[in-house]
């Protein structure tokens, strides 16, 4: 197939190209490759993704109609991947309009352009965060999402409404999901393993929020991308006769889209996760115990039914291999960083 994956360049997006390019697929990736967090890092992952024949780029913003556009119709995509967004849910709290301009003015454009070039299916990535001051565990993709605690996570939910209207509208296929705080290599620096990771061997004191009492159901990248190769080969299918106006469920539709959650299905505590880490670096961390940060919430579980149900397939990865594989990649990485800083590259 050729697929479009937007935020080529991040965590998820660089990963999935990865492993589409090795399956013989065609990849366009497109990224602002913007300065969130280290451009370098970005650069380094797009740098092996040009290794590849089949693999062509394109930097910019999805705000970017006129340039999304010009893409769509070079390239006529079977499958669009939306994984491009302003991340974070702190940062929302400083920068709101970030979240607007990429989050719903981009998304918008990719739907747009994903019903104009008649694409079959477009897969886009939501967040865990939708489901806010919910209480009720595991989280489950047919509980209502309709108290977010961030306009990270709000975003996130707008995109849902939104692409189940084109769903509704047009017959555009789509599947969202409901990613479970991802870790692993090549991972984004402003998530909690990164810097634990890069304060221990700094022997700076890392934040512990919530006094480490915070439930998180870490997910290993690996998974993620299994996940989302499993969905890519599925469409969502129109139920002949399930969904009931009456009783909606929030999960399914009368229309051709699905949510699914991709977690773990193990939640751990931060305390554990920051023990795992210490284990791995050889190293004791000096932890700041802090409260609750506005927009967090205290506990995320994944009610992966669905996922298991519809594709076969549920992540296993456990913390210790996860973290093991992360602490790696990072001392291998900013080993030879180090090396061309000295050398004068």
């Amino acid at each position: 197939m050729k697929i479009l994956v937007t935020g080529g360049a991040g965590f998820i997006g660089f990963h999935l190209t990865r492993r589409l390019l090795e399956e013989g697929h065609e990849v366009v990736g497109y990224d602002s490759v913007n300065s969130y967090y280290d451009p370098r890092l970005k650069e380094s992952r797009l740098n092996i993704l040009k290794q590849y024949d089949r693999f062509v780029f394109y930097r910019d913003q999805l705000e970017n109609h006129e340039r999304l556009s010009q893409v769509f119709k070079r390239h006529r995509f079977d499958t669009v991947v939306n994984l491009a967004a302003q991340a974070g849910v702190r940062y929302s709290l400083e920068n709101p309009l970030a979240y607007v301009c990429s989050n719903l003015q981009g998304f918008v454009n990719i739907l747009e352009e994903c019903r104009y070039n008649q694409v079959g299916h477009l897969i886009f990535a939501s967040s865990s965060s939708v489901y806010g001051a919910n209480k009720k565990i595991p989280f489950s993709v047919h509980d209502c999402v309709d108290h977010p605690i961030s306009l990270y996570a709000a975003s996130k939910k707008a995109n849902e409404l939104m692409a189940h209207t084109y769903a509704a509208l047009f017959g555009l296929p789509c599947t969202g999901l409901r990613f479970f705080t991802v870790y692993g290599p090549w991972g984004r620096p402003d998530m909690a393993l990164f810097l634990f990771t890069k304060a221990m061997l700094d022997k700076k004191p890392i934040q512990v929020f919530n006094f480490g009492n915070m439930l998180r159901d870490f997910t290993y990248i690996d998974d993620i991308v299994e996940g989302i190769i499993r969905l890519i080969q599925k469409g969502p299918v129109v139920p002949a006769s399930e969904w009931d106006g009456m009783n909606p469920d929030p999960g399914t539709s009368f229309a051709p889209y699905r949510l699914y959650n991709i977690g773990n299905n193990h939640p751990v505590t931060l305390k554990h996760f920051i023990d795992v880490l210490e284990e791995k670096l050889g190293v004791r961390a000096l932890r700041e115990y802090l409260p609750l940060q506005p927009g967090d919430v205290p506990e995320t579980f994944a009610d992966i039914n669905d996922l298991i149900e519809d594709t076969g397939f549920k992540p296993a990865t456990t913390i210790e291999e996860g973290i093991s594989r992360f602490v790696d990649w990072y001392r291998a990485y900013y080993a030879l960083d180090r090396q061309e800083e000295a050398s004068g590259l």
